[in-house]
């Protein structure tokens, strides 16, 4: 995900958020909350790292149950790759707050650095998608930058996902049954088949709600890592929850990271949090997370 500082050489902040600033006092993120209301609660978060491949204790152990489905697996991918195309759709109607928050972590555990930015997806009059930034504090980060990859990955991979287009570029693995909360979902670890130059893909694993087979969960990080001609752009591992806020469509709400990033000579530690909130669809509005205060009459 992010450059390391560390071989010397100048790189290059996002233009979009300027030069690095003079160091500010920070304080760390709040810590998780349950996922939202509406959402699947999940298992822990795995140690961070590259996803494994899951074995049957894993399986056990985590409480998925490796019995076959009553349908063929078949059907159950190509049923909910149908439904992530449709909710693809869907999404692309609402409009919705993105808050972005990454911190560097020292040797003490207290952040050294952060980047914050609240936006707005917005819609032109023309019907055009945009992003308005609302609110962008100095950017503090000094051991690490992040790239174009990062915002796309923000974009595109955090809130992953699979629809019926992009299933043939994914190996599709199933791994059984396991139900979060009340809501029962099939497993799956997914992967890319091959590495195409200049495309970004997930690799992890997906829970499935099995009856209108959304993804409701992911839990994996964005590959490939890039390292070349000097540079080393490392990406995280991250859990995506989404949560049920419109008829039978899960909408990613919150996703979290708290992993290590291996650079050639240092290790650097970050804790990274995305919210989701205020989804709009035309003249109807599903508020997710804190209220927003109404003006007197």
């Amino acid at each position: 995900m992010l450059r390391c500082h560390a071989s010397g050489m100048l790189l290059p902040v996002l233009l979009f958020f300027g030069a690095v600033a003079q160091a500010q006092q920070v304080g760390p993120i709040p810590p998780p909350p349950a996922p939202p209301a509406g959402s699947p609660a999940g298992r822990p978060s795995d140690p961070p790292g590259k996803p494994q491949p899951t074995t049957i204790q894993e399986s056990a152990a985590s409480g998925i149950s490796a019995t076959p489905p009553a349908k063929p697996v078949e059907e159950i991918v190509k049923a909910f790759a149908a439904h992530e195309s449709e909710f693809r759709n869907e999404r692309d109607n609402y409009t919705y707050t993105q808050t972005f928050v990454i911190q560097t972590i020292d040797a003490d555990g207290q952040p050294d650095g952060e980047m914050r930015m609240t936006s707005d997806i917005l819609f032109t009059p023309d019907g055009k998608r945009y992003e308005h930034v609302t609110h962008a504090p100095a950017n503090t980060l000094s051991r690490i930058t992040l790239s174009q990859q990062d915002m796309d990955d923000l974009e595109h991979v955090q809130p992953f996902v699979l629809t019926t287009e992009e299933l043939p570029k994914y190996d599709v693995k199933y791994v059984g049954k396991q139900d979060l909360d009340d809501v029962g979902t099939y497993v799956f670890d997914v992967g890319p088949k091959k590495l195409e130059k200049n495309q970004r893909y997930f690799q992890g694993r997906i829970w499935v709600e099995d009856k209108d087979f959304g993804i409701v969960k992911s839990d994996g990080k964005a590959v490939p890592d890039i390292k070349k001609h000097g540079n080393e752009n490392v990406f995280p591992r991250f859990e995506t929850f989404r949560e049920n806020i419109e008829g039978n469509y899960w909408f990613p709400t919150y996703t979290r990271s708290s992993d290590t990033l291996h650079f050639t000579g240092q290790e650097v530690r970050i804790h990274m949090t995305v919210r989701y909130a205020n989804y709009k669809r035309f003249g109807s509005t599903i508020k997710i997370g804190a209220p927003v205060g109404n003006k007197p009459n």
